[in-house]
């Protein structure tokens, strides 16, 4: 058991005592990405090493390309003192990475990435919890029956020491179908660790996977994730105190709209929504794509979202969604006030 490396799952403070639901949501099975999370479709991420040797360093980046390949999404190893994705490798501090947005909460100085090993795949692994995708056996389409006991005691040795609550939270509970979006269970996807056979019910654990599944690579290349070629997802433009606003509309299930105005003169600015459609908005900037400001779900009149903050002269991104992924549709407007 001492062997048995497992990374977990980095928390920001106001979701540590957040576990995963466990309600059904409808009939559709999806895989474990969690889309409140995701980056803008497009997006150049911005990567800076803490720290590590060239060798560790050289793995880094190629594991992380083996995304790029299928996914709308750029690693720019560029080392700059503002990037998006921090890596260090901590040897003292296991492997672990924050979910997609998650890390535009870090201090720049802190890391959002720790690969204390480089076992088989594990940066990749790192690098797709960097992206929104969370443990492929905390998918609730995964129908793995735990021995929670034998599990739970194992968890609580060397070298992970967990108490029960984080074991519960990085092994034993399941996301919820309304969390997240993809596939059904992938048992050879990067997201998925060992697990000795002892720990299931059935007597038959999980394999490691140390190369990107043909199911990982599909995944993350549809509509589901990060479809269209390496281009910046074209934006429509927003007026600032338009006091008409913008029509628009989630025409199919999943899609995502991006919006786009440019502040000349600082001050609080309001970007809300209108209608009857359930909206969730994500704004970005100034002047980025991945540094994200604030969210909101239903902040607005009835559900619709509003985001009021204070901005600072520059370009600003804003993206909605329907609440619900798997089959909401429907039209509404958006309005940016000063």
């Amino acid at each position: 058991m001492s062997t048995i490396k497992t990374c977990f799952d980095r928390l920001l403070p106001h979701d540590v005592n957040k576990p995963q639901r466990m309600m059904a949501f409808g009939d559709r099975q999806r895989a474990v990405f969690l889309f409140r999370k995701m980056w803008i479709t497009g997006s150049t991420l911005q990567v800076r090493f803490l720290e590590g040797t060239a060798s560790q360093q050289a793995i880094a980046k190629e594991q992380a390309g083996w995304w790029m390949e299928h996914a709308n999404l750029t690693f720019e190893f560029n080392n700059a003192p503002d990037a998006d994705i921090r890596i260090a490798f901590n040897a003292n501090d296991g492997a672990w990475s924050y979910l997609g947005t998650d890390a535009t909460n870090i201090p720049q100085d802190q890391p959002t990435m720790n690969l204390g090993f480089l076992d088989g795949g594990t940066a990749a692994h790192e690098f797709g919890h960097a992206i929104g995708l969370a443990h492929e056996h905390q998918n609730p389409a995964g129908g793995i029956e735990w021995n929670e006991e034998v599990v739970i005691r194992d968890l609580s040795g060397p070298p992970n020491y967990w108490d029960e609550a984080k074991t519960r939270h990085n092994v034993l509970n399941k996301y919820s179908v309304d969390q997240i979006r993809g596939t059904v269970f992938d048992p050879d996807s990067i997201m998925l660790y060992f697990f000795p056979d002892s720990w299931v019910k059935n007597g038959k654990g999980t394999k490691a996977n140390e190369v990107l599944s043909d199911l990982d690579k599909a995944f993350i290349a549809s509509e589901d994730a990060y479809p269209g070629d390496k281009t910046t997802t074209n934006a429509v433009d927003l007026s600032v105190v338009d006091l008409t606003g913008v029509a628009a509309d989630i025409g199919v299930p999943g899609e995502e709209d991006l919006f786009k105005f440019t502040v000349t003169e600082e001050g609080r600015h309001t970007i809300e929504t209108g209608g009857q459609t359930d909206v969730v908005m994500k704004l970005f900037g100034p002047d980025s794509e991945t540094a994200l400001i604030a969210e909101d779900d239903d902040g607005g009149s009835g559900r619709n979202s509003k985001i009021v903050a204070d901005l600072m002269p520059g370009d600003y991104f804003v993206q909605i969604r329907h609440y619900n992924t798997s089959s909401g549709t429907g039209q509404y407007s958006i309005i940016v006030t000063h």
